[in-house]
C-alpha cells in the first residue's frame, strides 16, 4: 500500500482524475487522504465524491466548504457567503440532491486525522491545546498555524511547532505566495497548490514526498465555469 495526500479539491474532477493517474493511484490497494475541501467552486462536486467512492481506501478530513455543503445536505439554512464562494456551483451539481452514499461519505469526515505521528487537518490547530480540545472552527477555518510555519521556516534555526513528526494542511493555497508545487515550512507541508483558483491540484506520496500534478485547473474548464 502506498500513501497519498491531495489538497483542495474544489470541484475539480478532472483535475482529480489527472491526479489519480499520474500518481498511478491503485483504488484497490492505496491510501488516499483529503484535506479537505471537495466541494465548491468548479462545476464537479457530484462527479468528484463519485470518483473518490471508487477509493477503497480513503478518509476525509473535513474542509471549511465540505461543511458548509454538508449543511445544505442536512436541510439547515444556505450560508449567502457558501453561495458566494462556489456554493452555487455545488448546488448546480446535484439538481435532484445529494445522493446517499455521496452523504454518507461527506458526514463522515473527520476533524482531523493521525498516521504514524503524522497529522491531517485541513486549515491548522492551536498549538497551545491538545487535538482532543482543539476548536472546530480553527481545524475548519484557522490560518494562524499557516503562517506561524512561514514564519518559523525564515528563521536562521527553524524548530517543530507541535510535537509531529510532519503535519500536512490545506485551505490557504501556497500559489499566492509564488509557489506552484506543496511546500514545508518547519513540520508542516502546505498542500493548496491553488487548483480552487485555477491553479493545479497536487497529490504527494506521504513516504517519498513525490508529487504529481494536474494541469492548470482554469484550462480544464469552459472560462468562468469556477467561482466568482
Amino acid at each position: 500500500m502506498r500513501k497519498f495526500v491531495i489538497g483542495d479539491i474544489h470541484g475539480a474532477n478532472i483535475a482529480l482524475e489527472q491526479c489519480l493517474e499520474r500518481s498511478a493511484f491503485d483504488f484497490a490497494n492505496d491510501l488516499l487522504i483529503s484535506i479537505g475541501d471537495i466541494c465548491d467552486g468548479w462545476p464537479e462536486t457530484n462527479q468528484c465524491f463519485e470518483t473518490l467512492l471508487k477509493v477503497q481506501h480513503f478518509v476525509l478530513t473535513m474542509g471549511n466548504h465540505d461543511f458548509w455543503a454538508l449543511e445544505w445536505a442536512l436541510g439547515n439554512e444556505v450560508s449567502p457567503a457558501w453561495l458566494a464562494n462556489g456554493g452555487e456551483n455545488t448546488l448546480k451539481s446535484y439538481p435532484d440532491g445529494m445522493p446517499e452514499s455521496h452523504f454518507n461519505l461527506l458526514s463522515a469526515a473527520k476533524s482531523y486525522y493521525e498516521l504514524d505521528n503524522k497529522l491531517f487537518v485541513h486549515a491548522g490547530i492551536d498549538t497551545s491545546l491538545s487535538m482532543e480540545n482543539q476548536d472546530s472552527s480553527i481545524l475548519l477555518w484557522d490560518r494562524n498555524f499557516f503562517e506561524k510555519a512561514i514564519a518559523e521556516s525564515m528563521k536562521e534555526h527553524p524548530t517543530s511547532l507541535t510535537s509531529y513528526k510532519e503535519v500536512f494542511i490545506g485551505h490557504t493555497p501556497i500559489h499566492k505566495l509564488g509557489h506552484t508545487k506543496p511546500i514545508k515550512c518547519a513540520e508542516v507541508w502546505m498542500m493548496d497548490t491553488g487548483a480552487g483558483w485555477g491553479e493545479k491540484l497536487s497529490i504527494m506520496d506521504i513516504e517519498t514526498k513525490e508529487v504529481f500534478q494536474s494541469d492548470r485547473v482554469e484550462n480544464l474548464y469552459p472560462k468562468g465555469a469556477g467561482r466568482n
